[in-house]
C-alpha cells in the first residue's frame, strides 16, 4: 500500500473486521478497505455508492458490471 500508516493503523468497525478475516484466511485485503477502516465515518458514503453502482437497479446485470470493472482495472494495470 502507498500509505503504510493507514494500512497499519489500529482501526475498528466492520471494515477492520473484514480485513482481519481476510488476513486470517490468507487473503490480501483490497487497499481501499484500509482507507474505509481508517476513516469509516468519512468513507461510509463511498461504500454505499459503490454498492449502489454495482448492485442497484440497472439494465446491466451485477455480473456484467463486475466484468466491466475487472476489465477497466486490468487496462489501468490495477489489481482487481
Amino acid at each position: 500500500m502507498f500509505l503504510r500508516s493507514v494500512e497499519q493503523s489500529a482501526a475498528g468497525g466492520g471494515f477492520a473486521r473484514a480485513i482481519e478475516q481476510m488476513r486470517a484466511s490468507g487473503l490480501r485485503a483490497p487497499e481501499i478497505l484500509h482507507l474505509f477502516a481508517f476513516k469509516p465515518r468519512v468513507t461510509e458514503h463511498l461504500c454505499r455508492f459503490s454498492e449502489e453502482v454495482m448492485r442497484g437497479p440497472s439494465p446491466l446485470s451485477p455480473g456484467l458490471r463486475e466484468l466491466i470493472a475487472a476489465f477497466t482495472s486490468k487496462q489501468n494495470r490495477c489489481p482487481f
